[in-house]
């Protein structure tokens, strides 16, 4: 399931970049119904890997490039899950017409993005649940 792939990324692979209140905030599992995150999934454009049977993580992406979302379980990370669900994400928006791809972007997430071409727009501290985080909007020109 991608609720818990999401909150195992966000409560064991970004707690480095983040503090337990932060974590806390950003994750809010007590304020997450499965059947309202599952529908949200729906709606958008989700793309999900999985491996061995089990979701392992998921990605999305809208027409006009923007990536809201993009996930990977711990028990995965490094190797090649994210990769594989960016170029994915980098062909449906291509098709779509679309010029870039654009996301806002944690500070965990921050070196995977760069490597892949992503610059930093600008930084950004939008609050949740009253807690202030840091992010990166950043985006990347897509070729031909």
């Amino acid at each position: 399931m991608t609720l818990a792939v999401f909150l195992a990324a966000i409560t064991c692979t970004a707690s480095a970049d983040y503090t337990p209140e932060q974590i806390a905030a950003w994750a809010a599992p007590e304020q997450r119904s499965v059947i309202d995150w599952d529908a949200a999934r729906r709606r958008s454009d989700t793309i999900v890997a999985i491996v061995g049977g089990s979701v392992v993580g998921f990605t999305d992406v809208d027409d006009s490039g923007y990536i809201d979302m993009l996930f990977v379980h711990p028990d995965h990370g490094g190797r090649g899950v994210a990769s594989a669900l960016l170029a994915e994400v980098a062909d449906r928006a291509r098709a779509r017409g679309a010029a870039e791809l654009s996301s806002s972007v944690s500070v965990t997430a921050r070196p995977f993005f760069a490597a892949r071409g992503f610059e930093v727009i600008t930084e950004q501290r939008p609050v949740r649940h009253g807690v202030e985080l840091v992010n990166y909007r950043m985006h990347k020109p897509l070729g031909e």
